[in-house]
């Protein structure tokens, strides 16, 4: 029911630009409290924002959502992503973990290995790698702006150029079917670089709803990275001749 709702609000207020508390509830039959309970929720999820005395949609491409609610999307494949890159993973290794929800997961696991060293620039994951007593370490820098579940600037890149990682993990937001790896954010892609640099194998986490995705600044080609972690096949994606290596579940 409540499921229900939220989903009948949400296509609701997207035919609109903006709506009012009382014209929601007046359409939909819902009183105004429970509109007001479901609107809080739903901007929560980052789908939508509250404004003086109504609701508007989130423009998905000025928006990006919050870590929580990207940690829930599509977590299942995310955790068979996790599953398999931990593969990569031998006792007494160093790991850089960027800021994704991807390399989120994978911190869920970490607690199996003996004698790591974890190295990320991602607030909510050193907070859960604290929870699992793992020996990490913070990048330093300052919270983004944009997104402020990372760590970013000088201190941040100049932090991970003096360490060598035995396997680093990454995601990002795009990926396009010549290779070619995109994000929306500049910042980050400057420290996922130096990870991938300065690290034994790199490993790039991508669920299938990074296929075919636009953004605006360039990473990396599939070609600079040692594998492709991914909930399934990725091979007939491609349009050109890949060098990485796969791994799905």
């Amino acid at each position: 029911m409540k499921d229900t709702i939220e989903k009948e609000l949400l296509e609701l207020i997207k035919t609109r630009e903006f709506i009012k508390t009382e014209e929601i509830a007046e359409i939909t039959g819902v009183s105004s409290s429970t509109v007001r309970r479901n609107l809080n929720q739903l901007q929560n999820k980052g789908l939508i924002t509250r404004t003086r005395g109504g609701a508007k949609i989130n423009d998905e491409k000025n928006y990006f959502p919050n870590f929580s609610f990207r940690s829930h999307t599509n977590s299942l494949e995310k955790k068979k992503i996790a599953l398999s890159a931990i593969k990569l993973i031998k006792n007494g290794d160093v790991i850089f973990l960027d800021g994704s929800t991807s390399a989120f997961f994978i911190a869920e696991y970490l607690s199996e290995f003996n004698n790591i060293k974890v190295f990320t620039n991602g607030v909510d994951t050193l907070s859960l790698l604290s929870k699992y007593h793992i020996n990490a370490y913070s990048t330093g820098g300052h919270i983004s702006e944009e997104n402020p579940s990372v760590l970013v600037g000088h201190y941040a890149d100049e932090m991970i150029k003096n360490v060598h990682a035995d396997v680093a993990f990454f995601s990002a937001q795009a990926i396009y079917d010549n290779g070619e790896i995109f994000d929306c954010f500049e910042h980050e892609n400057v420290l996922r670089a130096s990870m991938i640099k300065n690290s034994g194998k790199s490993v790039f986490l991508c669920d299938s709803t990074k296929f075919g995705r636009s953004a605006p600044f360039r990473l990396c080609n599939v070609n600079d990275v040692d594998y492709i972690v991914s909930d399934r096949n990725l091979e007939s994606y491609f349009k050109v001749p890949i060098k990485a290596k796969f791994l799905f579940l």
